[in-house]
């Protein structure tokens, strides 16, 4: 392994991302949404698997604790985290549908679920997302270069230029984290 290969890389990731202004503008647009959900009394819900899940629990800590600053806690779930209502539905139903019943019961008109999948094909939060889409929230997805199956049905793709797993939930976290910092300064400015 060259470190310093794999540090470019994912340097390289970063800057595609900086020029590239349609992703600036998605980016943009997700800040302005969430900020609206909030500011309406709505929730973030976040569902992944693996290192995704990882994320998506890390991101939705960020809302409800803080960011840079003290402030109030802001509603925001990842899915897995009830590891009871996960088995009961994995063995019950299937693992595909784990994150599409909880969207089903908690989702609501104005919520928003972001997905991540670096594949953009993970079966379970393709479902969660067309779930969303029929509660009439707003459905984010995070993947990689592709997109897969979830460029279709989200409303808003945020897609990393890479095929390659970390370098995509690198830059998943780097979004997450712009968005978060983003959200928390215009919902609570600082004087």
């Amino acid at each position: 392994m060259d470190i310093k290969k794999t540090i470019q890389a994912s340097i390289d990731i970063k800057k595609r991302l900086k020029e590239d202004e349609d992703f600036i503008q998605k980016v943009n647009t997700l800040v302005d949404q969430i900020k609206d959900c909030f500011e309406k009394d709505g929730k973030v819900l976040f569902c992944g698997n693996g290192g995704s899940a990882a994320d998506a629990q890390h991101l939705a800590a960020e809302f409800t604790g803080r960011f840079y600053y003290d402030r109030p806690p802001l509603f925001s779930e990842a899915l897995h985290v009830n590891t009871s209502h996960l088995t009961a539905v994995a063995n019950d139903y299937s693992f595909d549908e784990v994150y599409s019943r909880l969207v089903k019961a908690k989702g609501r008109k104005g919520d928003i679920l972001v997905g991540l999948s670096t594949s953009g094909n993970s079966s379970n939060i393709v479902k969660a997302l067309e779930q969303a889409n029929r509660k009439n929230m707003i459905t984010v997805a995070l993947t990689g270069e592709t997109g897969g199956k979830m460029k279709e049905i989200a409303d808003i793709l945020l897609s990393v230029p890479s095929n390659d797993t970390p370098r995509i939930q690198e830059g998943h976290i780097m979004i997450g984290h712009l968005v978060c910092e983003a959200v928390e300064s215009k919902l609570f400015p600082k004087n």
